[in-house]
């Protein structure tokens, strides 16, 4: 089994517990509980190793924190060794375990970095504050010197040139992932895939790694193609109104029909709404499009 692949069902069960009742979330944080002690207790990576190099459970202190937009800030945090990368893949998560003032049980929530994975010294999160999240108002509150506690979490694993083209479209915070994959397929000289990114926000201004991606498509031209859909556009906004649709992804050359579409890989990472729309069987956007259920994957 993966590293990090049992925590899945009870990372779900933790981001499902508000609608699934107070049972599920008393389970999932006790199983929590267990599952921290005992990997604390049996964690022996050697030091001389990149912290996140295999599974185990590490306590970082906070550097810096900079608000990006009106709700996201990024947060840098040291690791053990300043002159050693995380030890991270592509792509590859973090779980991160707090105990906020006046909770007695953890919260467990997943982030994907978002700083380049061989940057040596730190990681960076980009945090989005939901309204009563429990995990990103602790996050928000944290100020330089205090500390959190994570764990390494493999997600999709990327083999450089395996699909000539991906998709990745994304809602919300739901970038994280595509921005470390994105950049580290563009980085590697040796990967030649093409990259096309839709990302569906609510404003413009949630669209907090506009630049980070503007220089992308300037770097690589041909192989990397941003397109943004918004929920409430600003006057006078350069960008298409509205939600990821069939016609959005058709208008970004995502329809599955095209000669040069026909072993694209879809990522999908976003609210379970808009998930739902696109993965829908039979109905949903995806396969109205022609693309196959082992053809798309969801983070």
């Amino acid at each position: 089994m993966p590293p990090g692949t049992a925590f899945r069902p009870l990372l779900r069960a933790t981001q499902r517990a508000n609608v699934m009742g107070t049972q599920v979330a008393f389970a999932a944080a006790v199983a929590g509980i267990g599952a921290y002690a005992w990997y604390r207790s049996t964690n022996t990576a050697a030091s001389d190793k990149p912290v996140f190099s295999s599974f185990g459970f590490h306590t970082l202190r906070l550097d810096s924190t900079e608000l990006i937009n009106h709700n996201t800030k990024k947060l840098r945090f040291e690791l053990p060794d300043a002159t050693k990368p995380s030890g991270l893949s592509l792509t590859s998560a973090l779980l991160t375990i707090s105990l906020p003032k006046g909770r007695w049980l953890p919260v467990l929530r997943p982030y994907t970095p978002v700083n380049d994975i061989n940057d040596p010294g730190y990681i960076e999160l980009m945090v989005k504050l939901y309204p009563n999240g429990k995990q990103s108002t602790h996050l928000h509150s944290l100020q330089p010197g205090d500390t959190l506690t994570f764990a390494p979490i493999k997600e999709f694993s990327w083999t450089p040139n395996k699909h000539p083209h991906v998709a990745l479209i994304a809602g919300g915070a739901g970038i994280t992932p595509m921005y470390q994959l994105a950049r580290g397929i563009l980085h590697n000289p040796d990967d030649r895939t093409r990259v096309t990114l839709v990302w569906g926000v609510n404003t413009d201004e949630d669209i907090f790694l506009r630049d980070e991606f503007a220089a992308l498509e300037k770097q690589y031209p041909g192989r990397f193609k941003a397109a943004y859909v918004v929920a409430t556009p600003a006057a006078g906004s350069p960008h298409q109104k509205g939600f990821v649709t069939r016609q959005v992804l058709e208008g970004a050359g995502l329809a599955a029909s095209e000669e040069r579409n026909r072993d694209v890989k879809v990522l999908v990472c976003g609210p379970p709404a808009m998930e739902k729309a696109l993965k829908g069987k039979g109905t949903g956007v995806l396969a109205q499009l022609g693309y196959r259920p082992d053809q798309v994957y969801s983070f």
